[in-house]
């Protein structure tokens, strides 16, 4: 009795790493990380320009709303609720073009950019200690679920 419950068991393991909750909260969350403190460095750094100043304020705006709907996406998961938005407001803006896992992978793409910038602009030694803490947190939670899932699928293939 237990084999023929098996098969349906690795299933739901398989299905755990594609969840609304286990994709916004180890990708959403970090990218809102990573967009929150690109803006504050923005402020930070941009003081002098009005240009990077709007920005730093525009990315932080962008960085909640996001954050914002990535808890709602969990939310909806959670209480088994259909999901009546997307995990980010680009991929929102998506589903105006019936395209959103496209601009889902533009706005990874935006973020992946945001992330060099601020590693190879050097901005990164503008962080405090917290705010490193917070972008260490993000990175590491993001590449290991990332690394946890490709082991998962892996393993799963030779069963």
């Amino acid at each position: 009795m237990k084999e023929k419950n098996r098969p349906q068991d690795e299933k739901v393991k398989d299905r755990f790493f594609l969840t609304p909750s286990f994709q916004a909260l180890t990708i959403g969350v970090p990218f809102c990380i990573f967009k929150l403190l690109f803006g504050l460095l923005a402020l930070r750094t941009g003081s002098p320009s009005a240009s990077l100043f709007a920005l730093g304020w525009l990315v932080i705006a962008w960085a909640l709303a996001d954050l914002l709907m990535n808890l709602a996406r969990v939310f909806f998961h959670l209480t088994g609720r259909a999901a009546l938005i997307e995990y980010c407001t680009i991929a929102q803006a998506g589903r105006l073009f019936k395209k959103p896992m496209l601009f889902l992978a533009i706005d990874t793409l935006i973020t992946f950019s945001i992330i060099c910038f601020v590693l190879w602009s050097g901005w990164i030694v503008h962080l405090s200690q917290e705010e490193s803490y917070l972008w260490y947190a993000a990175t590491t939670l993001n590449l290991i679920s990332i690394s946890a899932v490709n082991i998962w699928i892996e393993l799963s293939r030779g069963q």
